[in-house]
């Protein structure tokens, strides 16, 4: 399955040490050029800005020269969705909601960093607990009570 990510999942993946899920759990991993740019900004963490200058095989950049006008979304999230429906990608991954609804518009299947996370869990690719943990030693926000239900699900799973 061919996943096309935008810079959110990606920059808190990196930043939490799971990057390496997203080439376990996808065949092939796009991103676009715009994403490529935002996590090589002079803004963006110095960790990521490594990784993004020494990106790993299992990472495609693509250039979108003409991104969907209509999408009223910022330059990653557009040429992320183009991307993802030029290629037919199986999945975008994308956190920001404006942006997720727009892609579930034009028929893609979205996942966030939390999916990725739950998803690698459930093949025993991860701590879901600890991977948690370290998410939310950064600046990624998310509901406690949502959180807690990724946990909740997880421990249920492994109990069937």
């Amino acid at each position: 399955m061919i996943a096309v990510s935008n810079t959110s999942p990606l920059n808190y993946l990196i930043l939490i040490g799971d990057a390496h899920l997203l080439e376990k759990l996808y065949e092939r991993v796009m991103i676009p050029q715009a994403v490529l740019t935002e996590l090589q900004a002079e803004g963006a963490p110095a960790s990521v800005q490594e990784w993004m200058a020494n990106l790993p095989g299992w990472i495609e950049v693509r250039e979108v020269p003409d991104p969907d006008p209509t999408l009223a979304l910022d330059r990653g999230e557009q040429e992320a969705i183009t991307l993802a429906q030029k290629v037919k990608a199986g999945v975008i991954l994308l956190d920001e909601r404006r942006g997720r609804e727009a892609a579930r518009s034009r028929g893609l299947m979205v996942v966030g960093t939390l999916g990725i996370l739950e998803a690698a869990a459930e093949q025993g690719l991860i701590d879901l607990k600890a991977s948690l943990a370290r998410l939310q030693q950064t600046t990624f926000r998310a509901p406690a009570i949502l959180l807690e239900e990724i946990l909740e699900r997880h421990a249920r799973r492994k109990q069937e």
